[in-house]
């Protein structure tokens, strides 16, 4: 029992090493991305399509702080378990985790990102263990544990996690397009909740890939749901930052502000980095949140005709505009009255 809670102990430590690691290039990489789309155009077929040269080089610049999001925190989950060693291994495995692998493209996101960065870190403290000889100390920490670490994690993932990850996306596409035509509001409720679900990762992309099938086929109205659900969690938790202060750190007010601009644009990896700290309040808070307001615009009616989601494709909203933006209100409200209901004030938490 007192290893398990130390286990658990070492592991909140990490994940909240990796989040205060990646804040600032979240915060960079979605102020820069956001005023960048913000000046765009609203193009069927394309999403936001920015035209100003310098405003599209400034979105080039957000979209690498995005790209350096998840190695970061992955690396520095690792550091925090092993030091120094883990931090290369950690951003070379967070980087496969986001980056689609195989012939289905899978990409686990932010949480394969935190699986990898916790076996580098445990396999890194387990390699600090070996008896070697004094010649081979010194290159240990800069060689021998990052090397041997990225192979057996990096490899582990390839021939592991990956294929089993495809199977399950194409199962789940399979069964999503089974519903069309069925229940609007199930399939509403199910593709919201798989938006939020992983934000990014494999369950969130399946759920892209198939409303992006339905669209070539002339079907809109998931796609509408869809982006309705992705704006959902960073609104809805940078809300509670706001109405629930008590409940939130004075650090995760400040990221607040971020993420309401991320989620404004549709980038639902605004709300990560208070997910990989409180998982337990915050995911089924932005999954039943997302999933209601993917559901009301289901049973609206509401169609978008771009791949993109937030308040700044309304142009794009060909029918139900209104209920698009209400409906994704109704949903970042309901996120931010379940965060209000599951978190502890941060007072009665640390006593």
């Amino acid at each position: 029992m007192a290893e398990a809670k130390s286990i658990l102990a070492d592991l909140t430590k990490a994940f909240n090493t990796g989040v205060s690691y990646m804040m600032p290039v979240v915060v960079v990489g979605g102020i820069c991305l956001a005023l960048s789309l913000a000046s765009g155009d609203a193009t069927a077929g394309e999403g936001m399509v920015v035209t100003n040269p310098v405003l599209k080089n400034l979105g080039t610049l957000g979209m690498a702080g995005f790209a350096m999001m998840i190695p970061v925190l992955s690396g520095y989950i690792a550091y925090a378990l092993c030091g120094k060693p883990g931090i290369a291994p950690g951003m070379i495995t967070g980087y496969l985790a986001n980056t689609p692998f195989g012939d289905n493209h899978v990409q686990t996101g932010f949480l394969g990102a935190m699986l990898m960065g916790i076996m580098v870190g445990y396999i890194g403290q387990w390699i600090k263990k070996w008896n070697v000889g004094n010649t081979l100390k010194p290159i240990m920490p800069i060689l021998i544990i990052p090397i041997v670490t990225t192979l057996i994690v990096g490899f582990a993932y390839i021939y592991i996690l990956v294929e089993p990850i495809g199977w399950v996306m194409r199962e789940l596409i399979s069964m999503l397009s089974g519903m069309q035509g069925g229940s609007a509001l199930i399939l509403g409720l199910i593709v919201g909740a798989m938006a939020a679900f992983d934000m990014g990762g494999p369950v969130n992309k399946t759920a892209t890939a198939f409303t992006l099938a339905l669209m070539a086929e002339g079907i809109y109205e998931p796609n509408g749901a869809y982006r309705i659900a992705v704006a959902i969690p960073p609104l809805g938790v940078g809300l509670s930052t706001y109405l629930s202060r008590k409940k939130w750190e004075e650090a995760d007010r400040q990221m607040g502000i971020s993420a309401i601009f991320m989620g404004l644009i549709g980038i639902t990896e605004g709300a990560i980095p208070f997910a990989v700290k409180s998982l337990r309040t915050v995911l089924p808070s932005i999954i039943i949140g997302s999933a209601v307001g993917a559901g009301l615009g289901m049973i609206h009616g509401v169609q978008c005709m771009v791949p993109h989601g937030g308040l700044i494709v309304l142009p794009a909203v060909t029918h139900g505009a209104l209920w698009y933006a209400i409906d994704m209100l109704i949903g970042v409200l309901v996120t931010a009255l379940c965060l209000h209901i599951l978190r502890k004030d941060i007072a009665s938490s640390e006593k």
